[in-house]
């Protein structure tokens, strides 16, 4: 007879917002002397510029090694050789790890690939589904793979009841796409994250419970659910481990000495924050108004632009922001350490396209929110932050789609300055100190979380 140590594969969707969650579940496994191994495909890890050292990562493929997503050539094509290659491959990968001696015992997946489910299967794995989005939004897609709501709503102006909520949202508050094929094919892939939900040991929520009770209470009559969130490195939560700072992974070379001296020499909360992930695109008159609403503000501000998308600022905009003021007014970069920024003093409020990730770590850090979704699950996670958990305000769209400067600048004004925006601000308190007085942020979850051989050494024969 000999030992192993209990082993976890994960899999990841592959991109940076979807990646960062898992990897911060299996920093917390880790730390349980649960052997970890982080399955991404060879095309992703290409593009990485950060890797994180303490974890064993090993490559799949997706079938399109040079270029992922952008080599394939269209979405479908994609996650049809995805599913097929990513399959093989990620048996090959269990097959390859068996035979060196500590063979997997369990595959945590993103439900963005339900065919891991398969493959589990086939190994007589334990299978865990981890849901990168909150359980509302969850939710939603649930109901719209039993068929009992439509994205997108047929009216604009229709009040939507979802089973699970404690009251009616309006269209606008619903997971949106973009109208063509290409939209078609992402919605049927995140409805079909529930297509086989049923056949999983435990389905994981990136939320805590208190934040959605109603919703997760609904969900937990159907499946398995437990919540571990946030996901965000330990030292700005719980500080149980003491070298978890960063994520560790990450697909752009942050600024961070230029953030933060630019920041250190700024009044406490006087900066606007603003970034929009790593994948929002915004269009050019967008950004037009952006930048002016941001000026006409006259709040010092921080602005997170990609190298691809500097071109659509407003011609000679940086110029000029380095002549005002000895660049004191704002600073403009292409990559920052978010949670570093957010957790900084000088921080004022946070303008947020509300992808999930940056709306846990905007609750986690107590940092009030002006909401300007884009797609996908942000309308809905903008719903909640103004409506719900009152820890900011959205910033409506015109009749185009656009959200105008006078608008972005109200906003602004309004979370920093009026007396509406001192009891949101004193709500994004409110949620911080929740947070600090739990008895844990996913520890003791781990106990009661998997069969109990994660909690000891497995036997196994010769």
């Amino acid at each position: 007879m000999t030992t192993h140590q209990a082993h976890c594969l994960i899999l990841p969707y592959p991109v940076q917002g979807h990646i960062n969650p898992m990897l911060q579940f299996s920093k917390r496994l880790q730390s349980k002397r649960i052997k970890i191994n982080i399955a991404l495909t060879k095309s992703f890890l290409k593009n990485m510029k950060e890797l994180p050292t303490s974890m064993s990562i090993e490559a799949i493929s997706d079938g399109y090694d040079d270029g992922g997503r952008d080599q394939a050539g269209s979405f479908l094509a994609y996650v049809t050789r995805f599913k097929e290659i990513g399959s093989d491959t990620l048996s090959q990968l269990i097959q390859k790890l068996a035979n060196s001696g500590c063979p997997v015992n369990c595959i945590v997946y993103d439900p963005f690939l339900p065919w891991a489910v398969e493959v589990a299967k086939n190994f007589g794995l334990v299978s865990v589904a981890f849901f990168t989005q909150n359980c509302a939004v969850d939710n939603i897609y649930y109901h719209v793979h039993k068929g009992v709501i439509k994205l997108p709503p047929t009216q604009n102006d229709e009040e939507i009841l979802i089973p699970g909520f404690s009251s009616p949202i309006e269209a606008s508050d619903v997971p949106t796409f973009v109208i063509s094929p290409e939209a078609e094919r992402i919605l049927e892939m995140l409805v079909n994250q529930f297509s086989n939900l049923d056949k999983v040991d435990w389905v994981l929520i990136n939320s805590f419970y208190e934040l959605e009770k109603e919703v997760i209470d609904w969900m937990s009559k159907i499946y398995p659910i437990k919540t571990i969130g946030p996901t965000i490195p330990s030292m700005y939560l719980d500080k149980r481990l003491h070298d978890d700072k960063e994520y560790g992974l990450s697909i752009f070379k942050p600024m961070t000495n230029e953030c933060l001296n630019w920041l250190n020499h700024q009044p406490i909360s006087s900066v606007v924050y603003v970034s929009f992930g790593s994948l929002a695109k915004l269009e050019a008159e967008q950004m037009e108004e952006l930048a002016c609403g941001l000026r006409n503000s006259n709040k010092n501000f921080l602005w997170v632009v990609r190298s691809t998308e500097e071109p659509k600022l407003p011609k000679n905009f940086i110029e000029e922001l380095k002549l005002t003021s000895g660049n004191n007014k704002g600073l403009v970069v292409s990559w920052c350490p978010q949670l570093q920024v957010l957790e900084h003093e000088s921080i004022g409020c946070f303008l947020t396209h509300c992808g999930w990730n940056s709306t846990l770590e905007a609750i986690s850090l107590g940092v009030p929110m002006v909401a300007m979704p884009q797609w996908t699950d942000q309308p809905t996670n903008a719903k909640f932050v103004k409506d719900v958990w009152e820890i900011g305000v959205r910033a409506k769209q015109d009749e185009k789609g656009i959200v105008r400067r006078e608008i972005i600048e109200e906003c602004i004004k309004l979370v920093m300055e009026e007396e509406k925006g001192k009891l949101i601000r004193e709500n994004a308190k409110k949620w911080l100190e929740m947070l600090w007085m739990k008895e844990e942020v996913q520890i003791k979850i781990l106990k009661n979380l998997f069969p109990s051989w994660l909690n000891v050494r497995v036997i196994k024969n010769n």
